[in-house]
Order: C-alpha cells, then structure tokens, then sequence
C-alpha cells in the first residue's frame, strides 16, 4: 500500500491538470469504441505521466525541498536512489504496455521517453523556448497515443481526431506558458528561462488575448452555436484576465486548473 501512495504522491498534483484533459479528449476525439477501453487510457497516460515526473523531480530535489516540500523524494517517502532505479525501470515498463496496443501506441511511447530525457537530462527544461517546443511535443504524444487506444482500430486515427489533435497542439503551444506562472518563485531560484521570468507581461497578456480568440475560432472550426460560443468564450476570457491580475502562487495555481478546464471546453 505503500508503494502506490508514493506512486500516486508523484502524479497527485497533476490529475486535474492532465489526466483527466487528456483521458475526456481521448474518450470525444477517438471516439471511445467501448467502456473497457476507459481504464486503459486512463493508466496508459497517468504510467507515462509518471514516467516524466519522477525524471522530472530527481533532477533538482533540493529545490522541490524548498518550494515543493510535499513531493515524495523530499517528503522522504522514496529515497533518491530508489526513485532513480525507479526512473529508469518505467522505460522498458511503459514500452512493452504500449506495445500490447499496436506499433503505432508504442512508437508514441518511445517519442515520449526521447522527449523526457532530452527534457531533463539534456535539461531542455532550462530555457523557455525548448521547455514550450518539447511540452507542446509531448503533450501531442500524450493525446494521440490516449486516442488511439480509445478508437476501434488502435493502428490509426479518425480524420476528426486528427483535426483535434492538430488544433489542441495549437492552442497548448501558444499558450502553455498558463503551467510556468505558479513555479516562477522557484523557477527563479535555480535560475530557470521560462516565459513568465523572460518576459512577464508579454505572457500575461497574451493570456488574455490568446484564449477567448482560441475559444471564437474553436467554435467556429466545429459548429458550435452562439449562446455556447458566447460561454465558452466568456470563460476564456475570466481565466485570462485572472492571468493578468491575480499574481500570487495560489491564485496562479488556480488559474491553471481553471485553464485546464478551458482545454477541455
């Protein structure tokens, strides 16, 4: 029991923000072909989200000691060798579930597990431009393999799911950024380039800017009707104009959850 709580304390803080995006998007886009097909696409994403994160937190652990004190290396739940040999075990563990769905799920597994070294070990993750092009990549990978295992034919996707997967791709990679406002305390601290460090008002403005326009052309591309474009775009705006005035690490916190739920809309 054990075991899964420090499993579950790696991925805890990303369910809302991540898991459960990904796992609605995969059920509309695919579509899900079955109720069986759920379970899978919910532990496919949260195995590689794991995989990322533990290659994520046990590259600086002293500063999640600092700013992140309930993750588990510096809660004291797994020790950081132990959560090295575990970062280095999900690989071949996240290619062979991958490869029990089709070539094509465990290519997409294999392009997630390059992206996350490159991302932390080759610490693309200290720059903003490589940081946005490599998450933008990866949450991509996240979203086609979900898909694929939803759909009936698990070797190719729908031209609807296509579409959605190229416009999400667009939407995440202009405004991703949403992520870095509540970690630029600690982001500072071990003197990390993301967008709102590089360049805070340009990040907060286009946040404002960028997300009620995406919400208008979204709604156009799939038919929505106005009274759902006129709610879907006034609540993109509410969670870009929370971007531009609440500017503490709690309320940045919350904007991304709200942003989060904005991506599923």
């Amino acid at each position: 029991m054990l075991y899964l709580q420090i499993l579950y304390s790696f991925t805890s803080d990303d369910i809302t923000t991540t898991i459960v995006p990904i796992t609605l998007f995969a059920v509309v886009a695919g579509p899900l072909c079955n109720f069986q097909r759920f379970s899978h696409i919910v532990f496919w994403i949260w195995l590689h989200l794991l995989h990322f994160n533990v290659a994520n937190q046990i590259i600086d652990p002293q500063e999640d000691g600092k700013n992140k004190s309930s993750r588990p290396i510096p809660a004291g739940l797994i020790s950081l060798e132990d959560a090295l040999v575990l970062r280095w075990a999900l690989i071949p563990i996240c290619l062979a579930l991958s490869a029990c769905y089709s070539f094509q799920v465990f290519g997409l597994s294999l392009v997630l597990t390059l992206f996350i070294i490159f991302y932390n070990e080759l610490k693309a993750h200290e720059h903003w431009i490589s940081k946005n092009f490599i998450t933008a990549v990866g949450y991509a990978c996240f979203e086609i393999g979900s898909t694929l295992i939803a759909g009936k034919d698990m070797s190719r996707l729908e031209p609807t799911a296509i579409s959605a997967i190229c416009l999400s791709l667009a939407v995440f990679t202009s405004t991703l950024h949403a992520q870095d406002f509540k970690d630029v305390e600690g982001d500072r601290l071990i003197g990390r380039q993301t967008l709102p460090i590089a360049f805070p008002n340009v990040a907060r403005t286009s946040m404002l800017v960028a997300l009620p326009l995406w919400s208008i052309c979204l709604s156009r591309v799939w038919g929505v009707d106005t009274l759902c474009t006129l709610a879907f775009t006034g609540y993109a705006a509410m969670v870009g104009l929370r971007f531009m005035t609440c500017k503490t690490s709690k309320a940045a916190r919350m904007s991304c959850k709200l942003y989060s739920v904005s991506g599923v809309l």
